[in-house]
Order: C-alpha cells, then sequence, then structure tokens
C-alpha cells in the first residue's frame, strides 16, 4: 500500500510540477491523495446536492430554469467516479476532484476545456428553446450561429479569413447541432471566449455561471458552479472545469484551504492555485444574454 501510495504521488506529482509553482506540489499532492474533504455528502447527484455549504454560509438560489440553476442541479455520477480522457482511458490524477459531471466526453478529442463549458452552454440553450441565441466567436472573431449551421450554411476558411456558403441541407437535428458543436471546439477556445464575452469589473459581481480564464494557447478556463454568502456578504465558490486532453467535467477541491474545501474565495487580479493549474492574474467573463 505504501509502495502504490509513493508512486500515486509520483505520477500526480508529474502533472503538479508541469502545473504549479511556489514550491507547494509535493505538499498539496499528498494532501490531494490523503486528506478527507469536507462539506461533501457522497450521496448527492447534482451540484447542490453533493456539495454542503460551511457553517455561517447560506447558498444562493436561482430562479427556475435560469442558467445559473442549471448548472447548480447539473447530474453527477455517483461518487468516486474517475476522471476519463477522450480515449477512455483513466486520466492520471484521481485526487484533485469531488464529483464528476453527467457529460460524455467524445472520442474525436475536441471537447477540452473551454469547449466544454461552451457545450454546457449550448445545450442549456437548447433545452430551454432559445435556440435562435446558440452561437459562439472563433478565434478569428467570426461568429457562427446554429440557426445559420442549421439552415446549411458552412464556413470557408483562408486563414483568418472566414466566409460562409449554404453546401448543405437544412438539418434541426440533435445529431447535426453536436456536428455544430464540433466545429465551433474546433475553431473557439479560452482566447476567443476571453475576446467575445462580457468581462467582470469586481469580485460583488460574480455569479454561478461565470467563469475563470486565461486567455491563451495554451489557456485554461473554469466555471464557477455553485455560490454561497455569509452575513457579512463574503461569497465562496466551487469551481468546475474540463481540461486539456478531453475529459470529463469535474468539480475541483480546494487545496489550498482544506477548511472550506472545496469551496474557493475568489478575488480579482490576484494568484490562484488549483489542482493541475494556476491562474497568475484572475479575471472573469460571463456568458451573453443568461
Amino acid at each position: 500500500m505504501k509502495k502504490l501510495l509513493f508512486l500515486s504521488l509520483i505520477s500526480a506529482g508529474l502533472i503538479y510540477l508541469f502545473f504549479t509553482k511556489e514550491g507547494k506540489v509535493i505538499k498539496n499532492v499528498a494532501i490531494s491523495v490523503i486528506a478527507p474533504v469536507e462539506h461533501v455528502k457522497e450521496k448527492g447527484l447534482t451540484v447542490i446536492d453533493r456539495i454542503e455549504v460551511p457553517e455561517d454560509f447560506t447558498r444562493t438560489l436561482y430562479p427556475a430554469n435560469s442558467f445559473q440553476n442549471y448548472i447548480q442541479n447539473y447530474k453527477l455520477k455517483p461518487f468516486g467516479a474517475k476522471i476519463v480522457n477522450y480515449d477512455g482511458n483513466d486520466y492520471v490524477y484521481q485526487s484533485g476532484h469531488v464529483g464528476i459531471f453527467e457529460l460524455a466526453v467524445p472520442d474525436n478529442g475536441l471537447q477540452q476545456c473551454a469547449d466544454a463549458l461552451i457545450r454546457i452552454r449550448a445545450e442549456y440553450l437548447w433545452d430551454m428553446n432559445r435556440k435562435d441565441e446558440i452561437g459562439f466567436n472563433f478565434t478569428s472573431g467570426h461568429y457562427c450561429s446554429w440557426k445559420q449551421y442549421a439552415e446549411g450554411f458552412r464556413p470557408k476558411i483562408n486563414a483568418n479569413k472566414v466566409s460562409f456558403h449554404k453546401t448543405a441541407s437544412a438539418n434541426n437535428s440533435k445529431e447535426n447541432f453536436h456536428r455544430y458543436l464540433n466545429l465551433i471546439f474546433m475553431y473557439s477556445g479560452t482566447q476567443s471566449l476571453y475576446d467575445e464575452l462580457p468581462k467582470i469589473k469586481t469580485s460583488e459581481e460574480l455569479q454561478v455561471g461565470d467563469m475563470l480564464v486565461y486567455a491563451g494557447s495554451p489557456g485554461h478556463i473554469v466555471m464557477l458552479a455553485d455560490m454561497a454568502i455569509n452575513s457579512e456578504g463574503e461569497k465562496i465558490f466551487i469551481l468546475a472545469q474540463g481540461n486539456t486532453p478531453a475529459q470529463s467535467v469535474h468539480l475541483l477541491k480546494n487545496l489550498n484551504d482544506l477548511k472550506i474545501s472545496p469551496w474557493y474565495e475568489l478575488e480579482m487580479n490576484q494568484y490562484l492555485e488549483i489542482p493541475t493549474y494556476y491562474f497568475n492574474d484572475t479575471k472573469f467573463v460571463r456568458f451573453k444574454g443568461i
């Protein structure tokens, strides 16, 4: 058992060594493997049923059918489910999460970190019969809507030049919708989301569904999946991420503060470390028309 634990620490440590700094590698890996996490109900099968709120905090609830409510009530796999890569193999590091979203990981490898959140947003709009609002910018800045795609228009891409031409029959099926999403996954990402979406100016504005983003290639992005507040107005959040390689969307532990883990305190323009990644400068964006 000790040998297996040591090997687990080494393999997980390699991930931390690549993605983190400030000398926290071995400490955080060890904590993530052996330390219990409070505020988690193993029988919970949605975000709000899985995660308990710390003492003196109250969960923020949103109207039915809102995007925030959709995220808070997103279905989870049974507790202990593993993060799975697009190729069907288990991700090497399994100690940094407390829940897995019931969201399929396509075997084409396209549904990476930004793509997973784009899919969640697009499927929410689909489920709410707001299909005409489904659309995202390519990294080039060109807007590609589901409505246009469903009508048979396809992009012709030449470097940064994009034009749309009707080359297919109209098709409004869910299967075609997933083909549309694959196109978005291919030509959009953290940079396009950061460039396209409204920026959050202050931490007081933060709400469920907002996203913490580092725009780049590679960049990274995580979603605020739950929120609670105390009598002094202090907010804490649950974070969810996809990743690269494309893998299961999962709820993150907070290895920096086990007293409130998996909750996070978030501020603007601060350093933040999460399992397998760190943000030098926290910046947030919000989907349009929430």
